[in-house]
């Protein structure tokens, strides 16, 4: 297994101390290499591998970007956006009102997993508003919020829509929970801002989730590093699925969730974290089930399956047992929680609640990956350290 770049990493225990190193010792990623990328790039030319719901051709003179079904339920929606280099000379095909002009300069962002890749490539500075500032991790922005620099513009229909205006932002990315988010999204646009849909969210590989730093790549005419982190991420997720797999016998059981007044939302098998459970050698009881949103059940139901658990994960909020058995205390009883195979990935969390396994963990997959590994099969990672898990105690 090549553990070079997951040592490498784990002497640079904050994202912005590894994209530091990691700027530093890739070739070529200066704004001037980029620019001599893009004007030698070749027309119909996509750049997206594993992402399913994004493309992005380039294309003479812009880069053509399609976000296909944007939102959960979408069928048959693809949404277009043409990204043209303020330096260039405008291509004659476009209509001005069509494009987003880049690199981008002030961005609003409605999620925190879009923030996370907007500091990978070191671009912080042009975050100028957000939605729900209490749940950003880094520590760069935190430091911004704090300082006035960055809005808190509110979500849905408590969307400030005055403050946007006043903040003038080149961007607003959203991302949609449905067809209603076209409301909101429409009054946006109404005050002449230009805005994007991102669904990151709906990607069921962990991989292709992390290629949508190629957006943001477009976005601030950095192609060039956007694509280094990527296949660097890609490098180090291949090579420790390929270790686990070669070095594991049994697969573990692992239950998902807390329920949440009597219904327990059930992630589906084509989800994100299912994909990342099975690549770390696990098995995991809903892995059969197939759904593009988290799927109700009764507590009952889930209950019989979790009764075979060896292991259960992503504990909703919990930090204790005890927190636990005040939200039912049959839950107690499973076997997963008597052997004290309790984990929780809220290692890594700011005292309002801004997590880090949603912000770095959707740039950089593999540490999450090694993580569940490390928890399910302790005996081929003996000398690891969770970094986004932690193990909760069962008294």
């Amino acid at each position: 297994m090549n553990y070079i770049f997951v040592s490498f990493f784990k002497q640079f225990r904050t994202l912005s101390g590894f994209l530091l190193v990691l700027v530093l010792i890739l070739p070529g990623c200066s704004r001037k290499s980029v620019n001599n990328t893009l004007n030698n790039t070749s027309t119909g030319n996509y750049v997206t591998d594993k992402a399913q719901r994004l493309k992005i051709e380039r294309r003479k003179g812009y880069s053509k970007v399609t976000i296909i079904n944007p939102w959960q339920g979408a069928d048959n929606v693809n949404l277009v956006y043409n990204l043209v280099r303020r330096d260039t000379v405008f291509p004659s095909e476009l209509n001005s009102s069509d494009v987003i002009f880049v690199p981008v300069r002030s961005i609003v962002c409605m999620s925190t997993t879009h923030l996370a890749m907007i500091s990978a490539l070191g671009e912080d500075i042009s975050v100028s508003g957000v939605s729900g500032p209490g749940f950003v991790f880094s520590e760069s922005l935190t430091k911004r919020i704090d300082a006035g620099m960055i809005s808190d513009v509110g979500y849905d229909s408590g969307l400030n829509k005055e403050l946007i205006l006043s903040i003038s932002p080149d961007l607003v990315m959203m991302y949609g929970i449905g067809s209603e988010s076209a409301g909101y999204v429409g009054k946006i646009k109404e005050l002449g801002i230009k805005v994007i849909f991102n669904a990151d969210y709906l990607e069921t590989d962990p991989l292709g989730k992390a290629e949508w730093i190629k957006l943001f790549g477009a976005l601030y005419c950095k192609e060039e590093i956007a694509d280094s982190i990527y296949r660097s991420e890609l490098k180090s997720y291949d090579s420790l699925r390929l270790f686990i797999s070669e070095n594991i016998s049994l697969r573990p059981k692992v239950l998902l969730g807390l329920p949440y007044k009597d219904t327990w939302y059930v992630s589906p098998g084509n989800s994100f974290i299912s994909k990342i459970i099975s690549d770390a050698g696990g098995d995991y009881l809903w892995k059969d089930t197939e759904s593009d949103v988290s799927m109700p059940y009764g507590i009952e139901n889930v209950y019989l399956g979790a009764l075979k658990a060896d292991y259960w994960l992503n504990i909703g909020s919990i930090k204790s047992g005890s927190e636990i058995n005040a939200v039912d205390e049959r839950l107690t009883k499973l076997p997963c929680y008597l052997t004290g195979n309790l984990f929780n990935n809220n290692r890594r969390i700011t005292s309002k609640g801004g997590n880090d396994y949603w912000e770095s963990g959707t740039v950089f997959p593999h540490l999450i990956l090694e993580d569940i590994a490390a928890i399910i099969h302790p005996e081929i990672f003996r000398e690891h350290e969770l970094f986004f898990y932690q193990k909760i105690l069962n008294n």
